[in-house]
């Protein structure tokens, strides 16, 4: 019978321990930015933050929980060299001006355990506005590797380019919509 409670409790402080709430630090190893824009309707350009970083703060038993995730602009890349130089030029990102896009979320939307969406302020070129990361997949697991608990997945969200002045192109035809692409790993502290 000792034996039976001592496992129970065991189990028990294992499953509350899934569940309190902790800080969690983004994983650059295991996070990736990235977003495209539909490019005179016939081909898909992307790109994407080399440099990111951030914290969360997660409370699944309670589904609260906050984002600070900030991107590093000058880790923009698209893969060719002389977009990437435009890209970071005062006609798309003004890296120089803007050296960071930043998203804090303070609501967390649940369908049961799981995270579906985080909605929060997106701020680009000093410009803030409302964003929903929607969570196409959303789980945590305890990590073999780092021996921590690790919640992650994967959001996306669609920004109009005017309303954070990064509409070069709208006017030759590239679309007015971009589709930013989060997918993330956080580590427990």
């Amino acid at each position: 019978m000792f034996k039976t409670l001592a496992i129970a409790a065991a189990l028990s402080g294992a499953l509350l321990g899934t569940a309190q709430a902790g800080t969690y630090t983004i994983d650059p190893t295991h996070t990736y930015v990235t977003y495209e824009i539909l490019h005179f309707g016939t081909s898909t350009n992307r790109g994407r933050f080399d440099k990111k970083e951030g914290t969360v703060e997660f409370d699944r038993a309670a589904k609260t929980g906050h984002v600070d995730v900030t991107f590093d602009v000058a880790g923009a890349s698209t893969g060719y060299a002389a977009m990437d130089k435009h890209l970071l030029s005062p006609d798309i990102l003004d890296a120089a001006k803007y050296p960071t896009v930043k998203f804090v979320g303070d609501k967390f939307i649940f369908d049961g355990d799981k995270v579906t969406a985080v909605e929060g302020q997106l701020t680009i070129k000093g410009k803030t506005g409302p964003a929903t990361l929607h969570a196409t997949n959303f789980n945590c697991y305890d990590s073999p590797v780092t021996h921590h608990e690790t919640c992650g997945g994967d959001f996306w969200t669609e920004i109009d380019r005017p309303y954070y002045g990064v509409d070069y192109g709208v006017a030759y035809g590239f679309s007015k919509t971009l589709k930013l692409i989060v997918q993330v790993e956080a580590v427990k502290q």
